[in-house]
């Protein structure tokens, strides 16, 4: 087992060092120089006050170096200064971070209860019932966020007024955002423990429980759901990790003061320290958990276990 775990940790850092490597590349090698904003106007644009800005960032030394200072600097947690807002951009996360973890945590909650819920009721019930579950959860998938963000907005915000459609700050405010990003994350759920439910009722030791007169419900307790679990539960965790990702259009479309909406404009006005950490942020994030998941599976799933 600390075998099992130091090697996963070796691999996640070595991930991780890839990956700082090549968001680093990328926005080094983006359209744009940030030169001209640090400028600060068309009458500072003379080539010696934009040498003397490129000396004060070392933005004139080579690739390697930039890189090896930038990942040295992030290692001993000075993710640099923003361009845009002059301030350091650990200070910018750490007032952003709490809005985005809290709209992951609970879009999670409803698409992991929710989710859960339509799998069981359509592998269990069958028939017109999985028929439909399946029909809106396909549904589900093809309509993207913007949309739904979109009609959520003009029925429940505007219409209606039940719901805040800007700001934050509540669980009340983040309610129309989680459900817009749960929706997806839902039907993806809903499916995988469907089909895992559906796997498990085929096995011979589920035909001889209810063989062995045991009602349907303690069948699909104890044998059913539990068996399905492992699947279930790695699907929830890979999915939470990705909707990290999904919160940047979720942010934007309702004005919330997250993650998402600081990784857009610091693309928009080339701040390219902020998109750099925002990226790894959310490329850490969603290796960590990934490995997380890894790591507790074999706990949860016997055959997973006897894999390994």
């Amino acid at each position: 087992m600390v075998t099992r775990v130091a090697r996963k940790v070796a691999g996640l850092v070595a991930t991780l060092l890839a990956t700082s490597f090549v968001i680093f590349g990328a926005a080094y090698a983006a359209p744009g120089d940030p030169v001209t904003f640090l400028a600060g106007g068309k009458e500072n644009l003379t080539p010696e006050y934009l040498a003397a800005i490129r000396a004060q960032y070392h933005l004139d030394d080579p690739f390697v170096v930039q890189y090896l200072r930038w990942l040295g600097d992030a290692l001993t947690g000075d993710l640099g200064r923003s361009l845009k807002y002059n301030d350091q951009v650990g200070d910018l996360l750490t007032a952003r971070v709490p809005t985005t973890l809290g709209l992951v945590a609970y879009a999670a909650v409803l698409f992991v209860v929710f989710g859960v819920a339509l799998g069981v009721l359509a592998a269990v019930r069958g028939g017109r019932t999985d028929a439909a579950v399946v029909a809106g959860t396909t549904f589900a998938t093809s309509v993207p966020p913007f949309v739904v963000a979109t009609a959520l907005i003009s029925l429940f915000g505007v219409q209606l007024g039940w719901f805040p459609v800007g700001g934050g700050g509540s669980l009340w405010h983040l309610t129309l955002p989680a459900v817009t990003l749960a929706l997806g994350a839902l039907a993806i759920i809903s499916r995988v423990t469907r089909q895992a439910m559906v796997e498990q009722r085929e096995l011979d030791h589920v035909t001889v429980a209810r063989a062995s007169g045991l009602s349907e419900r303690l069948i699909v307790v104890r044998h059913v759901f539990r068996g399905a679990l492992g699947p279930i539960v790695t699907m929830c965790g890979l999915v939470t990790a990705g909707l990290l990702a999904g919160t940047v259009t979720v942010e934007s479309a309702f004005q919330l003061s997250g993650v998402g909406t600081l990784l857009v404009g610091a693309i928009n006005t080339h701040d390219f320290p902020v998109t750099q950490a925002v990226l790894l942020l959310m490329v850490t994030a969603y290796i960590a958990v990934t490995t997380l998941v890894e790591l507790v599976q074999p706990l949860i799933d016997p055959r997973a276990r006897s894999r390994s």
